[in-house]
């Protein structure tokens, strides 16, 4: 269905949470609420039950007390002190939107949760946790690491019991995929599924990821920002009818019975009643202990079930896409290829007079994605980075950094959207006068590693890990490279992260045909500019040799060849760029008018 959601920003609602007045009082309630329950500290990830990328507004828990409102952290609220652990992608961000009066802003690594731990709370302290929102493996590897220092306990969550304005679950109901959407019955891939648990001796797998659980029901959902999915558990046998733990207020009549005709139903609320007396009837139990909370694996084991601790099953199948999600994926393209258009040609005409914020091009951006009606939602927050912003990799403009793109500035814009079709991620690198040598040479080289990447072929079997140098060998040569991967993985009308596959030496998994990946190198110098080309990419096989494959690009948009060093391209690279801009503009070019279809004319010239 079109998309309901208002045509604002979506970093209003991060500018809103990301006060540091309103660290204090909150931190104040949390600590008298430990001291009533005799325990000396908290733990406070950012994580929910489910393990997503985005979390409802009710599962803010982290950027409720700290105000930081990054994809990833944790917070530690002692008695007496408190750390906010963030990785190298916030550690500017973090101390921005909290206080630090209140709260260590610890890097983790090079430091460690552990490490602030034990020089900073007493021998002997009591910590809790609530076991929902950790891994076996997370609390495994911390009581080791505070061995005869501190000690864990698992319990309630004591933000819940000071949150007293906590937002209610999201509302949005079930949307049920026929298979000329999803390519495969429900039915098909609970079979797949079923036989895949007796090869492996599980009578039954707990699925815990929205992603995976959305795709093996053919259902999306409403319950985040930015990913199509219903937030609930699976319980599936290796015989009989799966389980499937749902919010009931969410089903329509039609989702209600699609689902009833493959799955037994029950309110969510109903999962941890159902994990007690799973291991009555199926002993061997299947869970990602990468992904499912401690809580699941303890239930099972006190109830006297044998876990098979391995990767979620539904990872690798759900990340080659068939024939119908690759068709709609390629129309999402299309679509999202006609708003680039738009926005790439009002950027050209009004930035050089200096007045376009970086609030502006996020807004305008967006609103000229929701021209289409089939957008449901952009794929996650925009980032758009002018000048010396530009540089930090994952940036999020608020209200208090947003600044004005000065004339001679390189402009980097990450964005993506969610169409009824699919799921597209796009990065252009921007500029608004003359740019310097050392920007051109940078930006050619990051081009050339990304048409490298475009115009591989390589012999089945080859892992991300292996191909990733071909898109940072060019910036190798100059001394330079990035750090970040090459490539993720990416849903259909899913998750714009998906594994189990990407391109980055910790990718170890082949490619295969079918998959989907960015391809997007890039190359950032701190306070000064960033630079990042992104396409996603298709694997087909080769038509050339048996046994090989190749990738087909999905991305229709504009490269700006004015930032090109020609001296640095072969003609095979320019032969790649002219070829992929004509078909830009022999695909987008029919569905746009007037000045914006002079303007991607013009863009898409051979060079």
């Amino acid at each position: 269905m079109p998309s309901q959601i208002a045509p604002a920003p979506r970093f209003q609602s991060f500018t809103e949470r990301a006060d540091p007045a309103k660290v204090a009082p909150r931190l104040k309630a949390l600590r008298a609420a430990l001291q009533q329950a005799g325990m000396d500290a908290f733990l406070v990830p950012r994580d929910d039950a489910h393990r997503g990328e985005t979390v409802p507004p009710g599962e803010e828990r982290l950027a409720w007390l700290t105000g930081f409102t990054g994809s990833a952290g944790m917070a530690i609220a002692g008695l007496h002190k408190a750390a906010l652990c963030v990785d190298s992608r916030y550690t500017l961000q973090a101390p921005a939107q909290t206080d630090t009066g209140l709260f260590d802003i610890v890097e983790v690594p090079p430091a460690s949760a552990a490490g602030w731990i034990r020089d900073n709370l007493a021998k002997g302290a009591k910590i809790a946790f609530d076991p929902w929102l950790h891994t076996p493996g997370e609390i495994a590897s911390l009581t080791e690491k505070l061995e005869g220092h501190a000690s864990l306990h698992p319990g309630d969550n004591f933000i819940d019991s000071v949150w007293t304005d906590r937002p209610a679950p999201p509302p949005g109901e079930i949307e049920f995929l026929g298979a000329n959407r999803a390519g495969k019955t429900a039915s098909e891939k609970l079979a797949d599924l079923q036989q895949t648990l007796v090869a492996a001796k599980a009578d039954a797998v707990v699925l815990t990821l929205p992603e995976s659980i959305c795709w093996l029901f053919n259902m999306r959902g409403h319950d985040v920002p930015n990913t199509p999915v219903v937030l609930g558990f699976a319980i599936v046998p290796a015989i009989g009818e799966p389980k499937l733990f749902l919010s009931p207020d969410k089903l329509t009549p039609d989702a209600n019975n699609a689902l009833e005709a493959i799955a037994d139903l029950f309110p969510k609320d109903g999962f941890t009643d159902a994990l007690k007396t799973l291991a009555d009837k199926n002993r061997n139990i299947w869970i990602d202990p990468a992904t499912a909370p401690a809580a699941v694996a303890d239930l099972l084991t006190k109830a006297g079930a044998e876990l098979i601790k391995k990767p979620d099953p539904v990872l690798a199948p759900k990340a080659i896409k068939n024939d119908a999600e690759l068709s709609g994926m390629r129309e999402a393209h299309h679509r999202d290829g006609v708003a680039l258009a738009k926005f790439l040609a009002w950027f050209d005409a009004e930035a050089p007079a200096g007045k376009l914020s970086e609030i502006d091009i996020v807004a305008r951006l967006e609103a000229f994605r929701r021209e289409d009606e089939t957008l449901v939602d952009i794929s996650f927050d925009t980032i758009s980075g002018a000048g010396a912003h530009g540089a930090i990799v994952h940036y999020r403009v608020t209200e208090n950094t947003n600044r004005t793109l000065k004339p001679g500035e390189l402009m980097l814009v990450d964005s993506g959207g969610q169409y009824l079709s699919g799921t597209t991620d796009i990065t252009r690198t921007l500029f608004t006068g003359s740019a310097t040598a050392e920007q051109k040479d940078r930006y050619t080289r990051v081009l050339k590693g990304m048409i490298a990447i475009s115009m591989a072929r390589f012999p089945k079997g080859t892992s991300g890990a292996q191909i990733d140098i071909l898109a940072r060998q060019f910036l190798w040569q100059a001394g330079v490279t990035y750090n970040h991967g090459t490539g993720h993985g990416v849903g259909a009308y899913l998750g714009v992260h998906e594994g189990p596959i990407g391109i980055s030496p910790r990718y170890a998994s082949p490619l295969e045909a079918g998959h989907i990946v960015s391809n997007e190198p890039g190359y950032y110098k701190a306070g000064a500019f960033g630079i990042r080309i992104e396409n996603l990419v298709h694997v087909i096989k080769s038509e050339i040799a048996e046994g090989y494959l190749e990738f087909e690009t999905l991305t229709l948009a504009p490269i700006d060849t004015r930032l090109i060093e020609a001296d640095l391209m072969t003609d095979a690279e320019i032969d790649w760029l002219n070829a992929y801009h004509a078909r830009v503009f022999n695909e987008i070019g029919s569905r746009v008018t007037g000045d914006v279809k002079a303007w991607l004319e013009q863009a898409t010239a051979p060079l």
